[in-house]
């Protein structure tokens, strides 16, 4: 080629190439009916799963072919992409399967066409026997390894209380959730009790798939046993670090316990000084011997004030006022006072009490005012002062009291009547309580009991007569509340309680420490203190008591475990003696909502011996 030809070669290259970039544009381009490649069309399908309904919500929940088949248009898949996802479905589902125990499963999957046109893919599962535990151990290494084999009694009871209550036994189906959740809890328990530094060094399940078995293993490390140190307090500003110190019930140098904590941050809570309370210990193991203790408060203001509007099935509406304060002239001292006005009641209540003192006692100092319009034509009014203690250990309360109770009834019906009564007396309250839950019980047993001794003096004014009685007297009180979780979710509670006054017939007792029966904590399906011996067509209150409940109860469903529906009957009544007792018998249906500061009760109750339906309302549990 010549030179000439060469440059005019050169010359016209950037012409060509910017005449085919033209070619692009819109107005140059010329059309065709060919459009390119096209995007991949997205797989549409119907998933049809085959297996006994646990299996079948499983496998519709977790399988990727049901996880794609209800994905956004942006995570669609292609039809090559279902293709896979069919060919490992049968994989991927008996992973699922084993999970739940079943080492044998036979999963086909196929696919048809439906009468749309529409691709049917449909998974049949055969599980097969499940697998169940044949053999488990527990062991430990570390310090409480150490500690039980030199026969230390502290270490010889934890190590069997893990054993007793592993969740796997014998015999029991094998689950993987299972599984996990039997060495969560496993190990949250040893942290718990004093060494929470533990970690597992060792879990194994050996699965037999022939003989459908397992074998579960595991050993922890326990790492050292935690005693307590010296304790930080954060947060004080207005009240006395000693209040802080005396609810603690442990010492420098005690084992660590979890529940110790726990319980010792309720009471910060209950003493009426903090909003809330946080302890926690270094757990750093270097610190093990003498691990510090921080407790951080948050105190509650000096005085406080609160106005309400509420409404109680026993009483009716009513307005509520409530004081306190926290430091009353700089002392160490808690003031309530209470005020509420109703048509049927209005009352004052006021209580002084000591901030905490050694041993977790508290002094009391309180009284009361009361005006009751306890039926139609019956009203009641009525005052005490008292003198004691009260100490709030864990699981038990005691209250110590001296008393001075007077009571006016004054009664329209029959030519009317007044009765009027005093009494001083020395008293005794115990409460016990073993329950999973102090504000939501489902497991355990309460015990409530009242005891009293001392003198009264009483005068009854009738038309036609009058009475006038003193001497000595006593009384005693118990309710008993069990609760008990049974199977398919549902739980049971069973209460029962009694009273008696204790003197001769002419000894006139105030009403306040006489009984009825009839309300929300009672005989449900009968008004407040509407269920009494009846004397010359009034009921009035009696010298014995006696009411029985039976409950059972069950959550809506697993998503809302905090609503419930219940089912109960009631039964009992009050009277002079017991061989007049005649119970008076209601029953219902109601609603629960267990809310974080206790439960909420809605009942409707038929009251068999009035033959009429009555609504209650309650909040918290009665002790």
């Amino acid at each position: 080629m010549s030179l000439r030809r060469l440059f005019q070669a050169a010359a016209a290259l950037p012409l060509a190439i910017a005449l085919a970039g033209c070619s692009s544009l819109p107005f140059l381009s010329k059309k065709s009916d060919d459009a390119g490649p096209s995007t991949p069309e997205r797989a549409v399908y119907e998933l049809q799963v085959e297996a006994p309904g646990d299996l079948r919500r499983l496998l519709s929940t977790y399988l990727d072919l049901a996880r794609f088949q209800s994905a956004p248009e942006t995570d669609s898949i292609t039809s090559v992409e279902l293709d896979r996802l069919i060919a490992a479905s049968p994989a991927q589902a008996r992973s699922l399967l084993e999970t739940e125990g079943y080492f044998n499963a036979e999963v086909k999957v196929s696919r048809a066409t439906t009468a749309t046109g529409a691709t049917l893919v449909r998974v049949g599962v055969v599980p097969g026997p499940r697998a169940t535990i044949e053999k488990w151990s527990v062991d430990v290494t570390g310090d409480l390894q150490k500690a039980v084999q030199a026969d230390n009694e502290d270490a010889v009871v934890e190590l069997a209380s893990l054993r007793r209550r592993w969740p796997l036994k014998v015999d029991q189906p094998f689950r993987q959730g299972d599984w996990t959740g039997a060495k969560n809890v496993t190990l949250a328990r040893l942290r718990a009790e004093g060494y929470p530094a533990a970690n597992w060094t060792a879990t194994t399940a050996q699965v037999d798939a022939v003989a459908n078995s397992v074998r579960l293993s595991a050993v922890a490390d326990s790492g050292p046993l935690f005693r307590m140190g010296r304790m930080t307090i954060e947060g004080l500003e207005r009240y006395d670090r000693r209040a802080v110190r005396r609810l603690a019930t442990f010492e420098r140098g005690d084992p660590y316990n979890e529940q110790l904590l726990l319980d010792y941050q309720e009471r910060l809570v209950k003493s009426g000084l903090f909003e809330g309370a946080v302890i926690e210990i270094d757990p750093d193991p270097k610190t093990a011997a003498a691990a510090p203790v921080t407790v951080r408060v948050k105190e509650l203001p000096l005085q406080s004030a609160t106005a309400g509007v509420g409404y109680s099935a026993n009483v009716g509406p009513r307005l509520t006022l409530e004081h306190v304060h926290r430091k009353p002239f700089g002392q160490r001292w808690i003031a309530r006072n209470k005020f509420e006005l109703g048509p049927q009641l209005k009352s004052w209540q006021g209580e002084m009490s000591s901030h905490p003192l050694r041993r977790l006692y508290r002094n009391l100092v309180s009284g009361g005012l009361e005006e009751l319009e306890t039926s139609p034509g019956e009203r009641r009014r009525s005052w005490n002062a008292r003198v004691g203690r009260i100490q709030d250990r864990p699981r038990v309360e005691r209250t110590y009291y001296a008393e001075l109770t007077h009571s006016r009834v004054e009664t329209q019906v029959n030519g009317g009547s007044v009765v009027s009564s005093d009494a001083a007396s020395l008293n005794y309250n115990w409460t016990g309580r073993d329950v999973d839950s102090i504000l939501l019980p489902t497991k355990g047993i309460t015990l409530a009991t009242q005891f009293a001794a001392g003198m009264a003096r009483g005068r009854e004014i009738r038309p036609d007569r009058l009475t006038d009685g003193r001497g000595p007297f006593g009384r005693a009180w118990g309710r008993l509340t069990w609760y008990k979780p049974l199977p398919g979710n549902w739980y049971a509670t069973l209460r029962t309680e009694a009273g008696q006054v204790f003197a001769r017939d002419e000894v006139g007792i105030p009403d306040t420490l006489l009984f009825r029966a009839g309300g929300d904590e009672s005989v449900r399906g009968y008004a407040y203190r509407t269920l009494g011996p009846v004397v010359d067509g009034v009921v009035t209150s009696g010298r014995i008591v006696w009411t029985g409940s039976a409950e059972i109860a069950r959550p809506f469903s697993e998503k809302l475990p905090q609503f419930w529906y219940a089912a109960f009957i009631d039964a009992g009544n009050a009277a002079n003696r017991w061989t007049e007792i005649d119970p008076a018998f209601g029953y219902g249906v109601g609603l629960r909502w267990r809310s974080p500061v206790g439960p909420l009760k809605l009942d409707l109750a038929y009251g068999q011996e009035v033959k009429k339906a009555r609504v209650h309302l309650s909040v918290g549990i009665a002790f």
